[in-house]
């Protein structure tokens, strides 16, 4: 994990700030970004008690690529990647700028690993669905890293605990996914019910959040092997390693955390977590 010694490469445009929270947020459905409901309420009541960021670094489950990239333009436009909802949700903008600044050092901190400055993406709904609740003035610079499809939860645990640096730069680092993720198997005709989880998926959030709670991450990075809930709860990996990126910064000593700690419709969960 970078030391201390590692902050005279960052640049110095980001002020020295006290060590930063990390955040882990269930973003669920995109409808989230418009509606008022519980876990709307919880991001907003995180954003009261965070510290300032000089700039958020978001891992989203919705930029899954082939190699490792970082946004780089100045302004990222906003994404709508998805289909069949209101015309008011493909209405939102979130015009919070990007940092090329950030993005290069970010580059920097990530090497032997080589991460490409990408300038075609922007910040999709895994990103500004959620941060437009912590920041609705788009005040604060906002970055994207990619996850890398091609390799495994490992890789991606230790590719983050090379950006523990920029913590101690006021930069905000947040994964944003959803832990239970089976689209295949959501009960669309109980998305209301407060709450609501199949047996498999109650199960699964369970032995999550113990092995959370308890520290112990290895059986969280090697999910694959794990129980037959779990694997219903993980179909695909793209939603769940951002939590493993969250988890990766985490240092010892530092408080884990979870909120919005609910299920929907049968085959979703919202747990989000906060490292401090």
């Amino acid at each position: 994990m970078n030391t201390l010694n590692d902050l005279h490469t960052i640049s110095g445009s980001f002020s020295n700030t006290e060590k930063m929270p990390v955040l882990f947020l269930g973003h669920g459905s995109p409808m989230n970004a418009i509606e008022e409901n519980q876990f709307v309420t919880g991001f907003r009541n995180l954003a009261k008690k965070l510290p300032q960021p000089n700039a958020i670094l978001c891992i989203s489950a919705h930029w899954f690529t082939k190699g490792t990239k970082v946004t780089a333009m100045e302004m990222p436009r906003t994404i709508h990647d998805f289909g069949g909802f209101p015309q008011a949700l493909f209405d939102v903008q979130y015009p919070a700028e990007g940092s090329p600044e950030l993005a290069i050092e970010t580059k920097k901190l990530l090497l032997p690993t080589e991460a490409e400055l990408d300038h075609d993406w922007g910040l999709d709904h895994g990103a500004w669905s959620v941060i437009k609740h912590l920041y609705p003035e788009a005040n604060v610079p906002v970055i994207q890293l990619s996850i890398d499809y091609s390799k495994p939860a490992q890789f991606h645990f230790e590719l983050a605990q090379k950006l523990s640096a920029l913590r101690h730069k006021g930069i905000l680092i947040i994964g944003s996914g959803n832990i239970v993720h089976n689209l295949r198997l959501v009960d669309y005709h109980n998305f209301d019910k407060d709450n609501y989880g199949y047996d498999w998926a109650i199960e699964a959030r369970a032995t999550v959040n113990d092995y959370l709670v308890d520290g112990n991450f290895q059986p969280l990075i090697d999910f694959e092997k794990q129980s037959k809930a779990l694997q219903l709860a993980i179909p695909t990996p793209e939603h769940y390693l951002p939590l493993i990126y969250t988890l990766g910064l985490k240092e010892k000593n530092e408080d884990l955390s979870l909120f919005n700690d609910k299920l929907v419709a049968g085959s979703l969960s919202m747990t989000s977590v906060q490292i401090s």
